[in-house]
């Protein structure tokens, strides 16, 4: 256990380092971050009957600005999931040095859960900036049911993670066209899983695919409880019913990525094509 945890501190060293290399790039990360969320904010009260001074008074124009707010905090991990975690095999073959990993016996599974910690970190402050900084422009956000909230959002990482392995043993598979299909999947993420907005307004035939997706499940849940179950919530099926799914995704996941990769890593060992580009 005491040699799991010291490579494991190793290899989260390693890309804390590599991070830190850029301070440019990671202060861009907190003010992109900024701007996004000031833009979705703005266009989201463009919707809101009175705009920003009937927040005070509207508890369902408040309700739809705090919906748009924590599906923005969701975004920001959904994200760096994908590019993070999922896309960074791409990184490590640019810097020549995915190959010379797989020579050694370094654990593929310690290798996945290290990058883990960025964005936990650095992620997980950018969504605290931005939630204070709402605060001072909106007021106190609703945060009803800590402990459900907790247990909701806490699944869902799990979730997002386990899917980013995936996207990580599909690019391995595929090399460069990854970037196009990471672009592509945050933008449908964006529209089936109702992230700005409540799923109601969706066409029915863009619902019917939201309850096919788990991730549906966890913002319809994590929100509501914020939001203290207002009339309509939650709006893809009952308390209990989402909070199944929510677990089982949120368990599922993790190993099963894992074993993606691990295939996905197989694969391109044995056909040659692991440094490929």
């Amino acid at each position: 256990m005491a040699r799991t945890l010291s490579l494991l501190a190793a290899m989260i060293r390693k890309n804390m380092l590599v991070t830190l290399r850029y301070p440019i790039n990671l202060l861009g990360r907190f003010v992109t971050a900024f701007v996004i969320m000031l833009v979705f904010m703005f266009a989201t009260l463009m919707f809101v009957p009175g705009g920003l001074q009937s927040l005070d008074s509207g508890a369902e124009s408040f309700s739809l600005a705090s919906t748009m707010i924590y599906g923005f905090v969701l975004f920001l991990f959904i994200s760096d999931g994908l590019w993070i975690v999922g896309y960074n095999v791409r990184w490590e073959q640019y810097e020549g040095t995915l190959e010379s990993l797989y020579l050694t016996p370094a654990s593929r599974f310690l290798y996945l859960t290290s990058r883990l910690a960025e964005p936990l970190l650095w992620t997980g402050l950018i969504a605290a900036t931005v939630l204070l900084s709402v605060r001072l422009i909106l007021g106190a956000l609703p945060m009803a049911n800590p402990g459900l909230a907790f247990y909701t959002f806490a699944l869902t990482l799990g979730g997002i993670f386990g899917s980013s392995f995936c996207f990580a043993a599909f690019t391995l598979l595929v090399k460069e066209a990854a970037q196009s299909i990471a672009n592509l999947l945050q933008f449908a993420i964006l529209t089936v899983c109702a992230l700005f907005f409540p799923f109601r307004v969706l066409p029915e035939p863009v619902l019917i695919l939201s309850r096919l997706v788990p991730l549906s499940y966890s913002v319809d849940l994590l929100r509501s409880a914020l939001l203290d179950f207002p009339g309509g919530y939650p709006e893809l099926a009952s308390v209990q019913t989402e909070l199944i799914i929510v677990t089982l995704w949120g368990l599922l996941m993790p190993p099963l990525g894992y074993l993606a990769y691990r295939w996905a890593e197989q694969r391109v060992r044995v056909n040659g094509s692991l440094a490929e580009f």
